[in-house]
């Protein structure tokens, strides 16, 4: 008893125990109750009803819901015409299931809540990252219009859990990393490395540019599928439309260009001679007639179309869906001022995540009793092996403390970073026990003390060794590293000040 005594009541261990409870509350694991909605497709029943991301979904048609499973199975129940009734955090709603691909659809995309505080990259949770570099060299200040739209862009889509910033390498190239979790929808890449150029013109002659537009319609009244039909390959084509509103100034060119224009007959109806011509990033994209009766008229709304191609109906129609809803997103949030060549580009699923997800906790695990089993077989005693697994517990548990105060990704490289800080402590531990078991042998309390300052000397001209490499590690790569170099940092920061130092505090004691 006079050794735990002694024991509990040492600054060393009162700290670690400060260090984990703390721990335990930045963490907060908790039973998570529902799924969040990560996004909500534009025109679907549930949009137009009022239903938005960042709402929590606890039951479907009185049905609680707590998991993506109990959602999809929930939905599965539901028929094409039934009426879904939502209970959200943020009201209740009610709208018709319709159907898509001959499954049912709401329009909607959810994922689980977290079940605590820690935040996962999208290693671990399945999604998209993307590094993009600028054709041409950029100021500080377009940069930052670069990750600004960029941003914009993809919480205009629709999607939540978006990272975007600016990142550079040890060669001063700067680049811009997207990071989208929860997603893998691949064509989301053209969005964000489009630069988004629209130009309507007539002949030679532009009407109006991408600024000059005030307004995007995206609500069901003037803006969905406009018609389908099949095609002589046996597929299915729809076309979509929305409207925009122009500025004035644009209104007065569309005027005085159509009223030198002359008026053509095509399929019994009256156009005028030329076409209004679409061209986005200078590539021609559609060519629609203009109305006789809009020679000379100052027009200050315009119906853009677009084509949508599948095997199916229901195929093509989605196609066209998200090719309108990709359009609409890039002329709300306007151009880029350069385009953006993709880098590197890594796509992860949710299922494949979750895969990685348990191999790293089971990599931690079995690291952790490695090293126990190591120190037991040097030393032969359970009362130094079971402090070593303590604290190599310890240290992890305070990293992911860490990680979820200051929200820092805990992605595979950060993982990385854990199992390096868990490797290394088994030195700087080994280090402390020879010397500590050492000065026990000597006769005086001064050879004693010199031993273990000794020892955490070595400890601490590792740990500045340690932090000196990975300031540069976290920048090499365009920052892709830069999880496993912070959390390597921060576990041996942990280790040296706080676990090695009740270490070296319980070895001691033991030790006597």
């Amino acid at each position: 008893m006079g050794k735990v005594k002694e024991l509990l009541t040492s600054w060393q261990v009162i700290i670690l125990i400060l260090f984990l409870l703390g721990s335990v509350l930045a963490i907060n694991p908790h039973q998570a109750n529902g799924v969040q909605i990560a996004s909500v497709d534009v025109n679907s029943s549930a949009a137009t009803n009022g239903v938005e991301k960042g709402a929590t979904i606890t039951a479907i048609n009185d049905k609680q819901i707590k998991t993506t499973a109990d959602f999809s199975s929930a939905v599965n129940e539901l028929k094409l015409g039934d009426v879904a009734k939502l209970q959200t955090d943020k009201g209740s709603f009610s709208f018709l299931v319709e159907e898509q691909n001959n499954a049912t659809y709401l329009g909607i995309q959810v994922r689980d809540l977290p079940a605590s505080n820690i935040k996962q990259g999208l290693d671990l949770v399945g999604g998209v990252r993307v590094l993009l570099q600028p054709q041409e060299p950029l100021t500080q200040s377009q940069f930052d219009d670069v990750v600004a739209i960029t941003q914009n862009r993809l919480n205009t889509f629709g999607l939540a859990d978006v990272n975007v910033r600016q990142v550079s390498d040890l060669q001063g190239n700067k680049f811009i990393l997207v990071e989208m979790a929860g997603t893998t929808q691949q064509e989301l890449v053209d969005l964000i490395s489009q630069q988004g150029k629209f130009e309507a013109k007539i002949g030679n002659d532009t009407v109006f540019l991408g600024p000059d537009i005030k307004s995007v319609c995206r609500s069901a009244d003037c803006a969905g599928i406009q018609t389908c039909s099949q095609t002589s390959d046996s597929g299915w084509s729809c076309r979509y439309q929305f409207r925009v509103d122009v500025s004035t100034e644009s209104a007065k060119k569309h005027a005085e260009i159509t009223n030198q224009l002359t008026t053509i007959n095509e399929g019994g109806q009256s156009y005028l001679s030329k076409k209004l011509d679409l061209y986005l990033d200078d590539q021609l994209t559609e060519s629609l007639y203009i109305s006789a009766d809009l020679k000379g008229q100052e027009a200050t709304s315009f119906v853009i179309q677009g084509p949508g191609t599948g095997d199916t109906k229901e195929a093509a129609m989605q196609s066209a869906l998200t090719s309108m809803k990709k359009f609409q997103t890039l002329l709300i949030t306007g151009s880029l001022p350069v385009k953006l060549d993709v880098v590197r580009m890594d796509v992860v699923s949710a299922t494949l995540g979750q895969q990685f997800l348990q191999s790293a906790i089971m990599a931690l695990l079995v690291a952790i009793a490695a090293v126990g089993v190591i120190i037991f077989i040097r030393y032969r005693s359970l009362k130094i092996a079971l402090p070593v697994l303590m604290t190599g517990l310890s240290e992890v548990l305070i990293i992911f403390g860490v990680a979820a105060l200051i929200k820092q990704n805990i992605d595979l490289a950060a993982i990385a970073g854990v199992l390096a800080t868990v490797g290394t402590g088994v030195d700087a531990q080994i280090v402390i026990t020879d010397e500590i078991l050492e000065g026990k042998k000597q006769t005086t309390i001064y050879n004693w003390k010199e031993r273990i300052k000794r020892a955490l000397f070595i400890i601490f001209g590792s740990y500045a060794t340690m932090v000196a490499a990975m300031i540069p590690l976290g920048l090499m790569g365009a920052g892709l590293l830069k999880g496993f170099a912070i959390v390597t940092i921060i576990g041996a920061t942990i280790g040296v000040f706080i676990t090695r130092q009740a270490y070296a505090k319980i070895i001691e004691v033991l030790a006597k």
